[in-house]
């Protein structure tokens, strides 16, 4: 049998990386892409202990040559007689920055729908021949800005509403030909993004413990926890689910605004 192969991108850290270990953990054999070399070969390595298949690609998912280069390199581990292929992609690569309306320029803008709506949807386009050889899955990681809006996160917070609306969308064009393309939406999850985006580690241990009165569970998520939804929409078990918007954010998307 031929191994099912995933693409993670983002796959150096928060998200992206607990992915990548999850399916290599269920078997797939996963390309883990992203632009920290060092880190996507720390992940590639801890695959590898567990005795699980991965391979880093180092490319910046927003750069021309960046859908070509993923889906040429995931193909090429997929036997010919078997149907080159995807069987899984994940689009994980994201980033955020707080800045209200007056605040947000030209640049900002378009950084962020470059890389959490562009790049998304360039990879996907791209790889929906060798998904449709294998009846593959996508899943698009959104957030909860992407159904509710949050002060000083305009930029993001429609970002992440046109992945939503990307995910619904190619769930359509694509169910003729049997590819799934799912959407999960954290709410604040304990990773790296929110001091990637500007936080420093007082500011973001405060964002902490609010979440814990935000969050109607009490607590911010963990990436595996992500990872695991993920891993199910990837699998055989949710072959009947494609178009939706999950939301896994400990009853956030519930609240109003405070």
């Amino acid at each position: 049998m031929t191994q099912r192969i995933a693409v993670v991108t983002g796959a150096s850290s928060g998200i992206g990386r607990a992915t990548a270990l999850r399916l290599a953990a269920d078997g797939f054999h996963v390309l883990a892409v992203g632009r920290d070399e060092r880190a996507l070969s720390d992940a590639c390595r801890e695959i590898e202990r567990g005795g699980g298949s991965a391979e880093r690609l180092v490319v910046d998912v927003t750069s021309d040559e960046a859908p070509g280069l993923i889906v040429g390199r995931a193909q090429a581990k997929t036997d010919v007689g078997a149907g080159r292929g995807i069987d899984a992609l994940v689009n994980a690569a994201g980033i955020i920055s707080a800045a209200a309306l007056t605040a947000t320029t030209d640049a900002d803008w378009d950084e962020m729908m470059t890389i959490n709506v562009r790049a998304p949807f360039r990879i996907l386009r791209e790889a929906v021949p060798a998904l449709a050889a294998r009846r593959g899955s996508v899943v698009n990681l959104s957030s909860v800005a992407g159904t509710r809006v949050f002060p000083s996160l305009l930029a993001y917070c429609v970002s992440k509403a046109a992945v939503d609306q990307l995910t619904r969308a190619a769930a359509l064009d694509l169910a003729p030909q049997c590819i799934r393309v799912n959407a999960v939406n954290p709410g604040v999850v304990v990773t790296n993004l929110h001091r990637r985006g500007g936080m420093d580690e007082g500011k973001y241990a405060a964002f902490l413990e609010h979440s814990r009165m935000t969050h109607p569970l009490g607590r911010p998520g963990t990436s595996d926890e992500i990872a695991g939804l993920i891993a199910y929409l990837v699998s055989p078990a949710a072959a009947w689910v494609t178009g939706d918007t999950i939301s896994i954010d400990g009853g956030r998307h519930l609240t109003c605004l405070r």
